[in-house]
């Protein structure tokens, strides 16, 4: 195998159940220390990877490398790998010591390494004086905390996590991201999670894999995923987008390329109130709010456009913009793409309104 910067690399990994590809030519690498976000609607393939990493499923071909050395054909338990799955598959009749210690109990760890090692991770998650309780006595995301501590108990080459947060409420899925961002910083253990959720992909990882219909759609940190998509799938799938056909006759989009669909992005609307300062006056388009909706920290609007149904967001502490009313829309920019029976795959064209610039286009 040729030198890389790699500590985990997917070569050309294929699995099929009867005449589904669950896996479709799959590879990418990954560097040490880095948390992965492995994003995809079901049945993309993102927990087929996971388990096929794991060694709880085979390829039909490929190979796999961890750390420079092949592991396809070696047992999930030689792997040197921790797994936490969304349901925590904690051991109901042993207390949150018993669970965490299990594993180097197995692996035949020495008395004393146990006991120092159980209680070091009991610390670094954060349960010291929760020791002797069960999983019944713990709430979900105190057991999601006992199922990493029993994952790095090991101490695994890698960190593999099915879906981590699901099983958990809104408010203690928000606190655990952040706190297994911190965690894995400070163990600094390569790390590999899958979910459906964008949020909690670009709230945490390092870097994103999105994955559609067994293949890689695009591979990059949050922030190049979400702005600059490399095909119509990715487009799609981020954001809150609204698909629009006849964008030419949006004002400042005249020059655009018929025959294609365009996607709005709330990000890309600016929206005024009748009468408010609009430094775009002529571009602005006449839009009535259908819904108006607060989100905490900002409104959201759903505004009838031409015809059709977009989102936009405004700030708190502008003037309230009520349902039913007439505003103005700035369009910023819009993402050209194919059909919407499409496969996602063809390029994503970015139009910027001519009133914000004089290049009309650029293909990305």
């Amino acid at each position: 195998m040729e030198h890389t910067n790699a500590y985990v690399e997917l070569k050309d990994i294929t699995k099929t159940y009867g005449d589904f590809k669950a896996s479709d030519h799959v590879s990418f690498s990954i560097e040490k220390g880095r948390l992965i976000g492995l994003l995809g609607p079901s049945g993309s393939g993102k927990t087929t990877i996971l388990r096929i990493l794991a060694g709880l499923e085979s390829a039909d071909s490929g190979a796999i490398y961890i750390d420079g050395r092949q592991v396809d054909g070696i047992a999930a338990s030689k792997r040197g790998i921790g797994f936490v799955f969304q349901n925590y598959a904690l051991f109901r009749y042993k207390t949150v010591y018993e669970n965490i210690a299990f594993g180097m109990k197995i692996q035949k760890y020495d008395k004393a390494e146990i006991k120092n090692r159980t209680e070091e991770l009991i610390e670094l998650v954060g349960l010291k004086g929760m020791e002797n309780r069960y999983p019944r006595q713990l709430s979900g995301g105190q057991r999601q905390r006992v199922a990493f501590a029993r994952a790095l108990a090991t101490q695994p080459q890698l960190l593999l996590l099915d879906e981590p947060f699901a099983a958990i409420d809104a408010k203690v899925r928000k606190e655990l991201r952040l706190w297994l961002r911190e965690l894995i910083n400070q163990v600094g253990i390569t790390s590999i999670f899958v979910t459906h959720d964008q949020d909690e992909a670009i709230e945490v990882a390092d870097q994103i894999i999105v994955t559609n219909h067994g293949q890689v759609e695009q591979i990059g940190t949050p922030y190049e995923i979400y702005s600059n998509p490399q095909s119509a799938f990715v487009a799609r799938f981020l954001g809150q987008p609204a698909e629009i056909s006849h964008y030419e006759n949006f004002k400042g989009f005249a020059n655009a390329t018929e025959g294609r669909r365009a996607i709005i992005r709330p990000e890309f609307l600016t929206v005024y109130k009748q009468g408010e300062l609009n430094p775009y006056p002529v571009s602005a388009e006449k839009g009535t709010v259908k819904r108006s909706a607060f989100r905490g920290n900002v409104m959201e609007l759903t505004i009838n456009l031409k015809g059709n149904t977009v989102t936009a967001l405004r700030q708190i502490g502008q003037p309230v913009i009520q349902e039913g009313e007439q505003v103005d829309v700035f369009v910023q920019k819009l993402y050209l793409v194919g059909d919407a029976g499409d496969d996602g795959k063809e390029p994503v064209e970015v139009i910027i309104n001519e009133a914000l610039s004089q290049t009309d286009s650029m293909v990305i």
